[in-house]
């Protein structure tokens, strides 16, 4: 599709993104994964962008992973998510942002099925009181957290240090974006952009300096699915569907990938060492592997925050490359220090750093 065409389409799918006074609940998965992110959101959003955002020590996982494993029957879930909802009424709030972008899908599946089916929503309100006490009033406006980033992309831009271009060269970083499927697939007017071309990571990517890369597969699931990681059997399916978007992005020669979804950026960041145990195969331009970054993790970096503070040292694809194209400074033992609580000096490299040994 040409640009003009993305340009009509993206114009057909905007969505109302609230300015101030958000609910934030985090990801089950994303906590575990990449735990540096969700703390860089609040980071952002407080310090650099003074918004008003509170979270309940007390919110619960949505059910979302068990409901789409067909464990949990959807009356629990939605009572589960109704408890959610009653938490941010009691806190005073009335705008809900998800860290994840299951729960995203999720929490706009059971809206949807309340707005069209209100006797549904009555039996959930009477299980809501008779196991918890709790009333709820529904969200004004649901967003993902990926949605408030892009809504402040600019902000974030003007107080930013760095740009996605190559300090050496001056020349864009190309940019491969991977839209989580329960942000654009379920519910596409729910998102930025639609289903084919979601604008929601592209706005960042473009506004910050980047160029996005466009590739046959750029649609192609990275290879999560519930039942893959659920069932070992599947496994091999999973790292294929990932292989299968690193061969044909791989001509583009990108140089990172920016994920909104709490499972992507594990499998294609996990995945690319895997394939390099078991076929001696690298991706990306210098040979070291794509860095996969969130997008919070992104938005750190264009403000000059300290790469290790973002937690980038969990990450298997070393991100030392992408740091110093864009001329971002670090301190390598700092990225040791990280992992083991110790002072290593020069220290044999760990496995997940053999692609780019200048780190030791």
């Amino acid at each position: 599709m040409k640009t003009e065409g993305k340009k009509r389409v993206w114009n057909d799918y905007q969505k109302e993104i609230a300015d101030d006074n958000f609910f934030y609940v985090r990801s089950c998965v994303r906590q575990n994964f990449f735990p540096g992110s969700e703390k860089t959101f609040l980071r952002i959003m407080k310090d650099e962008l003074g918004k008003n955002v509170f979270e309940n020590p007390s919110h619960t996982t949505c059910s979302g992973i068990g409901y789409h494993s067909d464990i949990v029957p959807f009356e629990t879930a939605m009572t589960m998510v109704a408890r959610q909802f009653a938490l941010m009424t009691e806190a005073g709030y009335e705008n809900f942002v998800t860290s994840c972008i299951t729960s995203f899908g999720l929490y706009t599946e059971i809206l949807e099925t309340w707005h069209h089916f209100p006797g549904i929503e009555e039996r959930i309100k009477e299980n809501l009181r008779k196991a918890t006490g709790r009333e709820y009033i529904k969200p004004k406006n649901l967003s993902h957290a990926s949605d408030v980033f892009f809504k402040f992309r600019k902000n974030i831009l003007a107080n930013g240090k760095y740009r996605l271009v190559d300090q050496s060269t001056g020349r864009p970083l190309r940019i491969v974006e991977h839209i989580g499927c329960h942000y654009s697939k379920m519910f596409p007017s729910k998102g930025v952009g639609g289903a084919e071309y979601p604008y929601v990571l592209v706005g960042m990517i473009e506004t910050w300096g980047g160029e996005v890369i466009d590739y046959p597969e750029r649609r192609h699931c990275c290879g999560f699915g519930f039942r893959q990681y659920l069932v070992q059997a599947n496994r091999g399916y999973s790292i294929a569907c990932s292989k299968k978007k690193f061969d044909s992005m791989e001509p583009y020669r990108p140089d990172a990938i920016l994920t909104n979804c709490p499972g992507c950026p594990m499998f294609l960041d996990r995945w690319q060492y895997a394939i390099s145990e078991m076929e001696g195969k690298t991706y990306g331009g210098n040979g070291y592997g794509i860095p996969v970054l969130t997008y919070e993790e992104m938005a750190g970096l264009i403000l000059g925050y300290d790469p290790w503070d973002l937690g980038l040292q969990v990450h298997q694809v070393p991100v030392e490359p992408l740091l110093d194209k864009m001329g971002l400074p670090y301190d390598p033992s700092k990225k040791f220090k990280s992992i083991t609580g110790e002072d290593m000096g020069q220290p044999e490299a760990p496995s997940f750093l053999k692609f780019y040994p200048e780190t030791v």
